[in-house]
């Protein structure tokens, strides 16, 4: 008898065509639940990351975000802090001004993205086509003078926000020792101590993403203890379940401290040393989505959606190995017992779809086919 799949590239496709061609999905079943954020959703530049990094994106090819316990502190400076603007089609340069009507093109009310190239030509072009921009900035890449001038740059563009992750890699990924890690949140609130007074001199919002890095109680906490109008979330739907905190929670818990989003659904599935996460087409996850968006606009009417669709090999959360609690000694079995729990009673019907495994072409493709996929469960919605 012929198997089901011939070759490890025609699993992927398999795999990634049974997500594509879902049927409607369970949060637009039997409802009527609208929300008008998904009217003017954007597009963050990282939904483009995973073919533009390939196999890259997998932790091995970034030794100091990647391999268990191989970074300090000071090495993790520059791992993927600040994700550059993707290019285009055909296209051999990194300008935000093409990524503006790139994603016009598909639909998006907006973008999230570095700023780079004519400010005052991109902000043109964007109230010519009736688009918000939010910019990215690194805080802990920037010195004083840097951060400020990136601040009026992105002012110029019309912006009035920025989204950051102090953390590139991911925290159980990166660190090899508590100390390590100690050192790190050291030195990123000394980042944030002196960034912030900056923020509030220019009334520029910064929006701090919670990027595998903080656990919820950490991520809030650094809100309260700012108190700042100008310092604030860009909560991500789905990364906080790699730290075993719970999806609903940290987005109700996030809500109101948020200023911008990173707006996606996940799919989870067990594997020998954890669990595996993937980002999917809206609607097709695990998140309830439309309660999900009734938290975030009630907490803050004017907060907007920026799409982040990763189309990626499932990311591994090894929580059954000694090394990934290395960095948390404030988390025990309860945290552990209720994600796997939740993994178990969620885990993908379908195998979690591995694009990394297609040639660049197939895998951007496929991209670009995810977000337009989450563009028609938004206008579904509205």
């Amino acid at each position: 008898m012929r198997p089901a799949y011939t070759t490890r590239r025609e699993f992927s496709l398999k795999a990634i065509a049974s997500v594509a061609a879902a049927s409607l999905p369970r949060s637009l079943e039997g409802s009527e639940n609208t929300n008008p954020m998904l009217a003017k959703m954007g597009i963050a530049s990282t939904s483009f990351m995973g073919a533009m990094l390939g196999k890259r994106s997998s932790p091995a090819a970034h030794p100091a975000a990647g391999a268990p316990g191989t970074a300090t502190a000071s090495e993790t400076k520059n791992v993927m802090s600040l994700p550059p603007v993707p290019r285009g089609p055909g296209s051999d340069t990194h300008n935000t001004l093409q990524f503006l009507e790139r994603c016009h093109a598909l639909g998006a009310a907006g973008i999230q993205t570095q700023i780079t190239g004519d400010t005052r030509q991109l902000r043109a072009r964007a109230e010519e086509l009736g688009m918000w921009i939010e910019a990215m900035i690194s805080v802990r890449n920037s010195t004083p003078e840097s951060l400020e001038q990136a601040i009026i740059n992105a002012k110029e563009a019309g912006c009035t926000l920025a989204r950051d992750g102090l953390l590139g890699g991911r925290r159980y990924e990166t660190f090899k020792t508590l100390t390590d890690w100690n050192a790190w949140v050291a030195e990123s609130q000394s980042k944030l101590k002196t960034a912030i007074p900056i923020f509030e001199r220019q009334k520029f919002t910064l929006a701090l993403e919670n990027h595998k890095d903080w656990t919820l109680e950490q991520y809030v906490g650094l809100f309260r203890s700012y108190s700042s109008e100008y310092f604030g979330a860009c909560l991500d739907f789905g990364n906080n379940i790699s730290l075993l905190d719970g999806l609903m929670e940290t987005i109700e818990a996030a809500a109101p401290y948020t200023k911008a989003t990173h707006f996606k659904d996940v799919a989870v599935a067990p594997y020998a040393e954890g669990f595996l996460l993937s980002e999917v087409p809206l609607g097709t996850g695990v998140l309830d989505l439309p309660k999900a968006l009734t938290i975030v606009q009630k907490a803050n009417p004017r907060v907007r959606l920026s799409l982040e669709m990763i189309t990626r090999d499932p990311l591994k959360v090894p929580c059954l190995t000694d090394h990934y609690w290395t960095t948390f000694p404030d988390r025990n079995g309860v945290y552990l017992a209720r994600t796997l729990r939740f993994v178990e009673e969620h885990k993908s019907a379908t195998p979690l779809p591995m694009p990394e495994e297609l040639a660049h072409a197939e895998h951007a493709a496929i991209e670009e086919e995810n977000i337009k996929a989450c563009f028609r469960y938004a206008q579904k919605q509205v």
